[in-house]
C-alpha cells in the first residue's frame, strides 16, 4: 500500500513539474510591470505637504506676465461658475435647502476649471502661507503672488461681466436671470462688515480644504470629487467668496441700470 502511494505521489509530482510556471506564461512580464506601477488610492498627508510646497514654489517663481494671465483666467473661470449658479437658481421651485444645494453644485464648476486648467486663484493661493512658514517661499514672493493674482482675478471677472452683459444673458427667462443676479448682488452688499468677514473666513476654510484635498488626488476624477463637496457646502451655507463677488456684485450693478430688470 505504501509503495502504491509513493508511486502515485511521484507521478503527481512529475505532472506538476511539467505544468508551465506562471512566470513562463506569455505576457507575464508585462502584467508584473503593470502591477509594480499600482499605487495607493491617494497621497498621504506627508506627501501632500511636499506636493504643496513644490507647487507653491513653482507658482511664486513665475514671471509676472504669466502669473497675471493665469490670474485673469481664474477670475473668468470662477465667474463662469457664478453664471451657472445664477442660471440654475433662477425661478427654482425646489425649496430653500435644495435650491442652495443645486446652486452650490453648479458653482463648483468654477474651481474645477481653475484646478484642472492650472489657473491662479487668490483664495486658493492663500495656501502659499504653508511653504512660507517652512521657508520654502520668501515673504516678498508670497506678497507678489497675492497682489498680482488678486487684481488679475478682478480683471478676469469683470471681463466676463462685460461679455455677458453685451450677450444679454440677463434677458433669459423673461429677464428672470437678470432679476436673480440683481437679488444676489443686493443680498451680498447688504451684509454688515462683521458678518461678511466671518462668512469670508468660513468660505476660504472650505476653499483651501478643497485645494488641499486635490493634492491627494492622482486623477482628474479624484480632483473633481475633492472639490465638489466643500464648494457646494460653502455656497449652500451662504458664505462669501471674494473672487466670486468680483463677478456677482458688478453683474448686479449692471442689472440695476436695466429697466426691464428693475421693473
Amino acid at each position: 500500500m505504501k509503495g502504491v502511494r509513493t508511486m502515485a505521489r511521484s507521478k503527481l509530482t512529475t505532472k506538476l513539474e511539467s505544468v508551465p510556471q506562471i512566470t513562463d506564461l506569455p505576457g507575464f512580464e508585462l502584467i508584473a510591470e503593470k502591477l509594480d506601477r499600482l499605487v495607493p488610492d491617494a497621497y498621504p498627508p506627508a506627501q501632500m505637504i511636499r506636493r504643496l510646497e513644490d507647487t507653491c514654489e513653482a507658482k511664486t517663481s513665475q514671471d509676472s506676465l504669466s502669473m497675471a494671465l493665469l490670474g485673469i483666467l481664474a477670475g473668468f473661470f470662477i465667474g463662469l461658475g457664478a453664471v451657472f449658479c445664477t442660471l440654475v437658481t433662477t425661478d427654482i421651485g425646489l425649496g430653500f435647502g435644495l435650491g442652495k444645494l443645486l446652486g452650490g453644485l453648479a458653482f463648483s464648476l468654477g474651481l474645477i476649471l481653475v484646478v484642472v486648467a492650472g489657473a491662479e486663484l487668490f483664495t486658493g493661493n492663500a495656501l502659499i502661507i504653508a511653504p512660507w512658514l517652512s521657508t520654502r517661499v520668501t515673504g516678498s514672493a508670497l506678497l507678489r503672488n497675492w497682489a498680482i493674482v488678486y487684481f488679475a482675478n478682478f480683471v478676469g471677472a469683470l471681463t466676463l461681466v462685460a461679455i455677458l452683459y453685451h450677450a444679454q444673458f440677463w434677458a433669459l427667462n423673461g429677464y428672470g436671470v437678470g432679476v436673480n443676479a440683481l437679488m444676489i448682488a443686493s443680498g451680498k452688499t447688504s451684509l454688515a462688515f462683521i458678518p461678511a468677514l466671518c462668512r469670508g473666513i468660513l468660505c476660504n476654510v472650505l476653499v483651501c480644504l478643497a485645494v488641499w484635498m486635490c493634492l491627494s488626488a492622482r486623477s482628474v476624477t479624484e480632483k473633481v470629487l475633492a472639490i465638489v463637496f466643500p464648494i457646494t457646502a460653502f455656497v449652500a451655507c451662504g458664505f462669501e467668496h471674494s473672487i466670486a463677488n468680483m463677478f456677482f456684485i458688478p453683474m448686479g450693478i449692471a442689472m440695476a441700470g436695466q429697466a426691464e430688470v428693475v421693473q
